[in-house]
């Protein structure tokens, strides 16, 4: 019994957790991308497929409901974790197949499915398995394990694999640093087959998919019928365009050829800069823009936060112009883009935490803004390398600034508390970000 007491411990848990969480996401939003680069994907191509990939985290609050037919949450979490590592091993495979990009988009995106439903399940086992107080007390963790992640993939994976490109080959390399993902992720899904607890699923009479599919419809619709939810839509898509566009061509910017104007750096070059300094000023500047956001509250401090998420992209421009060859000029450019981004988008979690949300069903209609929320990063990813190949890097990244332009003046024109609700709803709960 003590044993079983030691192994609830949330320590012994959450990390593994959402380390689990941030891994396949990051593979599928970043290294996929630099794997592309490396194997010669032209820019639109490469983040025309990433991009339809992302769609899996869109749409999953539609399908969420349905996982509570399972017996437990711990269920779905570990199956997903474990599939999600079988299906990062397939990515290694299919690198050899004679037909491998479309081998690798096949598995890169049931590595999207899977990841996006292990999200669901996985949130929804952290809240279930902890009260109030501990979900507060733990909330931090799961942002930093979730971030190290990044840290591992977008850093130490890329210098790996920076690595083995000059040693062994581009296709060697990028095997090998798959398969490292997909035997830590089966690792992971063994270790939380025993550490996490089981949080078992309320099966009830009307537990059914027909009882299911009709109060998803139900919550769709009062999701729909909110006060001024199409502005809202708009202002969430909005706020993601320049963003968007930077995460996704910036990466490669540092990648391509300085004839080409960008900056000419290896795989392990950009795992230096991106993922170690670029993740720790991310995190930093998250942190800083709560903080900065709870002094000012959200009304006030949208515009600033919007202008953060955007004005450091001014540090792209100034790289794009200068080609600076010095790693730590590089790594300062990136860390002020990045901490700008950290800070501001806490404006947007915010926004859709407090104005959207609250309401009847608060925890599903955020989950709903979550998805618009990643609607807006994947329309803009969509099209980035499009529009970069039509600019060229320099003019890029001016445009990316100017999207800020739209958002910041909507900022001013709408409300920034919840709008009344057609009828009386049960008074709000926090909401953790997931």
């Amino acid at each position: 019994m003590k044993d079983n007491k030691k192994i609830r411990d949330p320590r012994f848990w959450v990390p593994s957790l959402y380390l689990a969480q941030g891994l396949p996401f990051f593979a599928v939003a970043i290294v996929a991308n630099q794997m592309l680069k490396s194997m010669g994907v032209p820019n639109d191509e490469l983040n025309h497929w990433t991009g339809l990939i992302g769609f899996a985290w869109v749409f999953k609050p539609l399908w969420s409901p349905f996982l509570e037919l399972a017996s437990s949450k711990k269920l779905v979490v570990v199956g997903f974790q474990v599939f999600g590592g079988l299906c990062l091993g397939g990515v290694a495979l299919a690198l050899h197949a004679p037909f491998w990009f479309a081998a690798c988009m096949a598995m890169l995106a049931l590595v999207g499915i899977s990841s996006a439903t292990h999200d669901i399940s996985c949130d929804g086992l952290y809240i279930a398995s902890l009260d109030e107080k501990g979900q507060a007390k733990y909330a931090g963790w799961t942002g930093t394990f979730f971030n190290a992640g990044k840290f591992f993939t977008t850093g130490g994976l890329l210098l790996l694999a920076g690595h083995f490109e000059k040693t062994l080959g581009v296709v060697p390399a990028w095997t090998i640093s798959f398969c490292i993902l997909a035997a830590i992720m089966v690792a992971l899904g063994l270790y939380n087959s025993w550490a996490l607890p089981t949080a078992k699923n309320a099966v009830t009479a009307d537990t059914n998919a027909g009882a299911i599919a009709r109060t998803l419809w139900e919550v769709i619709v009062e999701f729909f019928k909110k006060p001024g939810i199409w502005v809202s839509i708009v202002f969430i898509i909005l706020f993601r365009a320049g963003e968007a566009q930077v995460q996704s061509i910036g990466p490669l910017f540092l990648r391509e050829a300085r004839h080409l104007g960008g900056l000419g750096l290896t795989t392990a070059e950009v795992g230096a800069v991106y993922g170690t300094v670029g993740t720790v000023a991310f995190v930093v500047g998250s942190i800083a823009g709560g903080y900065f956001t709870s002094w000012l509250s959200l009304k006030r401090a949208i515009l600033w936060l919007i202008l953060a998420v955007n004005l450091p992209n001014v540090a792209f421009y100034l790289l794009s112009v200068f080609q600076p060859t010095e790693l730590s000029v590089i790594g300062v450019a990136l860390s002020v883009e990045m901490f700008g981004y950290g800070f501001g988008f806490v404006g947007l979690i915010l926004y859709m935490m407090q104005v959207v949300a609250p309401g009847k069903y608060q925890t599903a209609h955020y989950a709903f803004s979550t998805g618009i929320m990643q609607l807006g990063f994947v329309l803009f990813k969509l099209f980035s390398g499009d529009i970069q190949l039509s600019l060229g890097y320099q003019h890029f990244f001016v445009w990316v600034m100017l999207c800020a332009i739209p958002v910041a003046v909507l900022s001013q024109l709408i409300p920034m508390t919840a709008r009344p609700q057609p009828e009386e709803a049960p008074a709000p709960q926090a909401v953790r970000a997931g």
